[in-house]
Parts: C-alpha cells; sequence; structure tokens
C-alpha cells in the first residue's frame, strides 16, 4: 500500500499554493493523501513567520502534531522554517526543516519510502540571494471550484514591521507565457476561476526580460479564447494605475473587486511603516476605482497598534475609512516582530489598546460590509456555487463577482458554471439569492 501524507497549512494564499504543489508533487512519487482518522505516515506542517503570533502558532503546530500523531516524518517548511530554522529543528520528532527555497524537493527529499533520519535534516539557504521564481506547478486545486496560481514571489518594500522580505527574498516572476498555459489547463480541468497571487504582487514581470506588468498580463489572459474568471489578490495603492483601473472596466476575466493594503490612515504613522504613500493618495485612488468600476468590492488591510499610535493617529483611520467606499475590511494587532526595525521602535502601544481599537475597527468593517451588501440588493449577479453546500443552512454557496458571498435553495447548476441570480436579501454576513429562472 502507499504510503500516505498530510499537509498543514498555516497563513497566506501563497503559502496555500505551494501546499497544493508539494501534494501533487508527492503523488507522483508515489504517495497518496491521508483520508479517515489514522495518522498518516508523512506530515508536512508549511509555516507562516508574519508576526510573533503568527511564529508562536507554527511552532504549536508541529509540536501538536507531533504530540497527536507520534510516529509519521516530520517535515517543517515554510517561512517559519526559513527564519528560525534551528527553532524548528530542535523540536524532538521533528525530521526535515525545509526552507522556502527547496519546497520544490520536498516530495525527493523525503522519498518514496519516507526514510527516517536520526537528526533532523536542514535545508535553508540565504533566500535574499534567490534570483531564480520557483515554479511549484499544479494542475489540481483540491475539490474546489476556485484555484490559486502563484505568478510571483519575494518582496523589496522593506515596510519597517514586515518580516516577509528576509524569508521570501527578492521579488521575482514567473513568465508570462507559463502564466497564460497553466490558466488555460486549469480552465480545462474545470475551474472557473483562479485568483493571481504573489506576495508583491503589482511587482509582477519587472524583473522578466523582457520586462512585463501585472496590467500586460491581465491584457494577455483577455486575448486568450479560454481562461477562467481572474480575482486578483492584494495590490499596493501606488501599483493600482489609472491605466490598469480603466481597463478593469472593460476588461473580459477579471472581477471587479481589488484587495488594498492601506494598514493606516494616519500620515506619521504610515512614514514610520516606511508605507510610500500618504491617506490623500489612497482616499483619491479608492474614488477614482468606484467612479470608474461603480459595483466594485474595495477591501482594505488595517494594521492596528502600530509603535508610536497615539490616540489622534488611530482616529484619523477611522475618520479616513469612514469617508471612503469600502466594501469589507481586514483588520489586524500589530505584532513586534524580532528582525524588523518596529520590534525596537519606542511608544509600544499597550495590548488592551490594541485589542478595544481593533474591536472598534471591525464593527467599522462590518457596517461597511452591509452597506455594500444593501447596495447591491434587487440586481442581478454572477455566482460561482460551489460543490459544497453551507453547511449551517444547507443552501448552495458561492461568491459573485464582485466578492459578495452568496446563499440560494435548490437543487442549483453544476459545481463552477457560471450563473445568473437576483441578490434578494441580506441574512447575516452573506446575501441570499433566488435563480433567474
Amino acid at each position: 500500500m502507499r504510503r500516505s501524507f498530510a499537509i498543514t497549512t498555516l497563513g497566506c494564499k501563497v503559502n496555500r499554493y505551494e501546499s497544493e504543489a508539494i501534494g501533487e508533487a508527492l503523488l507522483a512519487e508515489g504517495w497518496r493523501r491521508n483520508s479517515g482518522n489514522r495518522p498518516a505516515e508523512l506530515s508536512i506542517i508549511n509555516t507562516c513567520t508574519v508576526t510573533a503570533k503568527a511564529a508562536a502558532q507554527s511552532r504549536q503546530a508541529v509540536r501538536k502534531q507531533i504530540r497527536d500523531h507520534g510516529g509519521p516524518i516530520v517535515v517543517a517548511t515554510g517561512c517559519g522554517a526559513q527564519s528560525e530554522p534551528q527553532g524548528f529543528a530542535e523540536i524532538s520528532g521533528v525530521h526535515y526543516v525545509v526552507g522556502n527555497s527547496f519546497k520544490g524537493a520536498i516530495a525527493r527529499l523525503v522519498g518514496s519510502d519516507g526514510d527516517f533520519l536520526s537528526v533532523p535534516e536542514t535545508r535553508v539557504d540565504d533566500i535574499r540571494r534567490c534570483g531564480e521564481f520557483q515554479d511549484l506547478p499544479i494542475t489540481r486545486f483540491g475539490n474546489r471550484t476556485r484555484c490559486f496560481v502563484k505568478i510571483q514571489d519575494g518582496c523589496d518594500a522593506f515596510c519597517s514591521y514586515c518580516i516577509v522580505p528576509y524569508v521570501r527574498g527578492p521579488s521575482r516572476s514567473l513568465r508570462l507565457s507559463t502564466v497564460l498555459q497553466r490558466l488555460e489547463a486549469l480552465k480545462t480541468s474545470g475551474y472557473s476561476e483562479a485568483v493571481l497571487c504573489g506576495i508583491h504582487l503589482g511587482r509582477y514581470g519587472e524583473d522578466l526580460e523582457p520586462t512585463r506588468s501585472l496590467f500586460g498580463l491581465i491584457r494577455a489572459v483577455d486575448e486568450l479564447p479560454s481562461a477562467p474568471r481572474l480575482r486578483l489578490s492584494s495590490v499596493e495603492p501606488l501599483e493600482l494605475s489609472e491605466d490598469l483601473i480603466d481597463y478593469l472596466a472593460v476588461s473580459r476575466r477579471v472581477c471587479p473587486h481589488l484587495h488594498i493594503p492601506l494598514q493606516s490612515g494616519d500620515d506619521g504613522i504610515l512614514a514610520a511603516m516606511n508605507r510610500p504613500y500618504g491617506s490623500v493618495q489612497v482616499e483619491r485612488l479608492t474614488h477614482q476605482i468606484k467612479e470608474t468600476l461603480p459595483d466594485a468590492a474595495i477591501g482594505m488591510d488595517v494594521l492596528v497598534g502600530f509603535p508610536g499610535e497615539t490616540e489622534r493617529a488611530f482616529d484619523q483611520t477611522c475618520a479616513l475609512i469612514r469617508r471612503l467606499p469600502v466594501s469589507y475590511l481586514h483588520v489586524f494587532p500589530f505584532s513586534p516582530r524580532a528582525g524588523t526595525p518596529a520590534a525596537s521602535l519606542p511608544n509600544p502601544v499597550p495590548s488592551s489598546v490594541i485589542k478595544a481599537r481593533c474591536r472598534q475597527l471591525r464593527r467599522l468593517g462590518r457596517r461597511k460590509r452591509h452597506t455594500f451588501h444593501a447596495q447591491c440588493i434587487g440586481r442581478t449577479a454572477q455566482v460561482i456555487f460551489e460543490g459544497q453546500r453551507d453547511r449551517a443552512t444547507g443552501r448552495l454557496k458561492g461568491f459573485t463577482a464582485n466578492y459578495i458571498p452568496v446563499r440560494m435553495e435548490g437543487a442549483g447548476p453544476p459545481p463552477g458554471d457560471v450563473t445568473e441570480v437576483r441578490l434578494d436579501r441580506i441574512e447575516d454576513h452573506w446575501v441570499v439569492a433566488k435563480p433567474l429562472r
């Protein structure tokens, strides 16, 4: 019988994509995905280290896997392993510690026979010296109707709070021809939507020869005879050019949905974060998006409690978000990350204050989401329904192109079909839809 594997993934969309790619490589080497309640012979934990809390959760996930399942081969990989290889190697029961540059080699490292090591093997290099995009191809993305496609890796922004450039390396991109081939193949395999993801997506193609751009990639995808509809993951404010926004209004395939990492609405805090824009630029950009794409969903990341964030600075952030046509918020508490400049900044914000401010912003985010959903009631929309129904209600579930979560009664269309519905009413944090026919 083929030996089984299981993968636990923490962190971002890029990590989720890479876990799928690792799994596909293991299948090709003769392993099988674990199912049922029996422990897998091989356990891989794809770690995150974006905050101190995420790093601690990654170590806990490794220890929990060893404690609960005892005997399997354990591989710690991802950004946590890249950042603190020795710390993971010292966890009793870990067999391999694999940095981000070597994720593509995991299937070969463990071997189809899954040999144990008496001493953990560590494969971690200086990723800032990495100049090549590591392509981890996939042909399937679980049993979902939506897939992720990693087209960019690394970051050169060096925001003062962020460890990511140190664990992901410099910005590098997947060749345009490969991106197009992959999207066509995923469409042929039945995927109706693909999310283009990267660590710094807006820098796509700048390292290629000849140079490319995210704008050029989107235009090239629109010219394909067959491709999934596209959704962009997070794009930095200054990388959403006027030409790109104008093109999204006429694009055949790109969803009217943009996610922008705002982080703060206070110019002093933005400068301390080493963010290369000010609140006025973000305000102008957000209104421009809404004028050009009236139905677009606009999401924003906000980092709360950065050192030196006074009550006035926080109020500036809240006031800006209230003025903006934002559809939802992702709110994160600041957590000092060792190895970043922000970890040693003076005037830390007490944790109790950070928690209270997070609660306040999340309430604002819920109001923004409700307002956006209410504006869409009575309209028709295109929804891609998933294969699994909502557990709580038994209804079909899916998303509109502008990222409204939808629930609908009835048998419904086959999973993955693009279906026209009428948005009928708001219920909890989703919208109940009715079929047009």
